[in-house]
């Protein structure tokens, strides 16, 4: 299922106040939430997840966590980018989260059919000779997706900036049966 399937096909008349309307997805995206808008109500929580965790994911599209995991809103927080991986913006972020906003667990999760599995760190180089400067960022792609959900559970639990990293455990998700597999670590 297609998550712009609950965006409206077009968009309604502006409300007063709006920028521009056109039509772009954008504007689409704009539409839906002042739909969702009115019908919110305030859900009376704060920045505290109510079950004390944190998921790293790839943002890849087909990945509906909150769904496959059960999970409402407020229940953890929720890190993405490519590929899912421990990068120094993700420490940032579940320091953060552990230190200041009480989470205790960290679930990992990359999946099948990776983008990430097809580049290399030749992007950068292409990337460099396309704008006249290299990304300071690495690729962090990889071949071998459970050797790469085993190397963040490492970066993970061993980063000096994390005080919880006795429930540190990573997933590969199907992206064919919706299924989490278990990725035990070698160490």
């Amino acid at each position: 299922m297609s998550t712009s399937a609950h965006l409206p096909a077009e968009p309604s008349v502006a409300p007063a106040g709006a920028a521009r309307t056109g039509g772009t997805v954008t504007d689409r995206l704009i539409d839906a939430n002042h739909q969702y808008a009115d019908a919110f109500s305030d859900p009376g929580m704060d920045a505290r997840p109510v079950l004390r965790v944190a998921v790293v994911a790839c943002m890849d599209a087909r990945l509906d966590l909150h769904s496959a995991l059960g999970l409402s809103l407020g229940d953890c927080h929720t890190i993405r980018n490519a590929g899912g991986v421990v990068t120094d913006d993700v420490i940032r972020s579940l320091t953060i989260s552990q230190r200041a906003l009480g989470t205790r667990s960290v679930v990992l999760i990359h999946h099948t059919g990776c983008g990430l599995e097809s580049l290399t760190e030749e992007f950068r180089h292409d990337l460099e000779m396309e704008v006249g400067q290299r990304p300071a960022w690495a690729v962090e792609s990889f071949r071998d997706v459970d050797q790469d959900v085993r190397q963040s559970m490492r970066r993970v639990r061993t980063s000096p900036f994390l005080v919880h990293t006795d429930d540190i455990r990573g997933f590969v998700f199907d992206v064919k049966t919706g299924l989490l597999r278990e990725i035990e670590t070698s160490d």
